[in-house]
């Protein structure tokens, strides 16, 4: 699987951007942003991404994850089934700005209405 694929779906005002495939220097840095900025461009401002179907991320790739955060200023971003790797190099980030992340989506939804 060389590509992403974004699957957009949504659960009451939560907009949820199910990854598939690798999150990598140059395959993804366009598709996630574009995704999270149409979703806020059309007023949703509740978006969850879902890594659960991912086989790949690098440090690009999480880096867009932190990029994705800042530019749903306005908004809430969070994240759900982010590998261990993954949390690991946010963390490493230590940006002041870093999204939310839950072990499941139930968990997550709930955090919005909270």
């Amino acid at each position: 699987m060389a590509e992403l694929n974004i699957r957009e779906r949504q659960t009451g005002d939560v907009a949820i951007l199910d990854l598939q495939g690798k999150i990598t220097i140059g395959e993804t840095s366009p598709p996630v942003r574009s995704a999270i900025s149409n979703l806020i461009n059309a007023g949703k401002k509740k978006i969850l991404l879902n890594f659960g179907s991912t086989v790949a991320i690098d440090a690009s790739g999480a880096s867009e994850v932190i990029v994705g955060h800042a530019a749903a200023a306005g908004g809430n971003l969070k994240l759900v089934n982010v590998p261990d790797n993954v949390q690991q190099m946010l963390k490493a980030a230590r940006s002041a700005s870093m999204p939310e992340i839950y072990a499941g989506e139930d968990e997550a939804l709930r955090s919005f209405k909270g």
